[in-house]
């Protein structure tokens, strides 16, 4: 997180410094910063006691959707056009670089989350099953 603060704030610095390349460093921090209100939804879901729901579930994916999509894919486009251009200096280029391998470390991360939470609900959704089939079995579920 310290270093996509700090690149984020470099960035902006040498685009004022510099007088260019705004807008890819907005672009930049628009695609890094998408993602915050899923983050702070699931602050409030937590906070209030509401995150092990539906919701807490549908706000965890949504997250990790939009945050592959444009901080990995739109990102990789994007990093892509700056490369190729011979507009932005190489420092930028090398920032961008930067920032997109930040944006990596991120998601490998939020990967493992995401398979992790995953094969939890997978397992109690399991375990809730195989609870159901012994009452039935057992007699003591009848079923009329």
């Amino acid at each position: 997180m310290l270093a996509h603060h700090t690149l984020s704030i470099l960035g902006i610095i040498m685009a004022l410094v510099l007088g260019e390349s705004g807008t890819e460093v907005n672009a930049v921090l628009f695609g890094s910063e998408i993602t915050n209100p899923l983050l702070q939804m699931r602050w409030f879901l937590r906070e209030t006691g509401h995150y092990h729901s539906f919701t807490g579930d549908v706000v965890d994916f949504l997250f990790v959707a939009l945050f592959t999509g444009v901080r990995i894919g739109l990102g990789a486009h994007l990093l892509f056009c700056e490369i190729v251009s011979p507009k932005p200096k190489w420092f930028m280029k090398a920032g961008g670089i930067a920032m997109y391998a930040v944006s990596w470390c991120f998601m490998l991360s939020i990967w493992r989350f995401a398979w992790r939470k995953s094969i939890k609900k997978y397992h109690a959704w399991r375990s809730r099953r195989r609870e159901e089939q012994q009452l039935k079995h057992n007699g003591h579920l009848k079923t009329h």
